[in-house]
């Protein structure tokens, strides 16, 4: 199996493009192996050069609520009352470590996410 490392955008794109020929292959077999193994280096480099931000907490809280059809309701018992869970999500005030605590327990959401507060600044009352 002759394979080199990912170093520069046009080997980037050379993988992309075998790794294309291969999606059919059978697992076990060498071109299996190869795709196993292209796949990887391509998400090393684009771990490297393509860097994902985390969502900030209220949008993880978003996605969550939108993903498991999930109501204020249903926040109250990790949150507080309805008008602490709108000043969240309306991002007026920030999560308090119990917050966080209850909402990665409950509902699966990242820490890392919902320790990440929103860079917008917080308006006035």
């Amino acid at each position: 199996m002759n394979i080199k490392p990912i170093r520069t955008k046009s080997d980037y794109r050379a993988a992309l493009a075998e790794i294309e020929t291969l999606m059919t292959a059978k697992a076990r077999t060498p071109q299996g192996d190869r795709l196993d193994v292209i796949v990887t280096l391509v998400e090393a480099y684009e771990r490297v050069h393509f860097p994902m931000d985390l969502p900030d907490a209220v949008d993880a809280i978003k996605f969550r609520m939108e993903q498991q059809n999930l109501s204020i309701e249903d926040l109250e018992p990790v949150i507080g009352r309805r008008n602490r869970v709108y000043e969240v999500l309306a991002r007026k005030r920030p999560l308090t470590l119990r917050m966080i605590e209850g909402l990665h327990a409950r509902f699966g959401i990242p820490a890392e996410s919902l320790l990440k507060q929103s860079h917008e600044p917080r308006k006035a009352a």
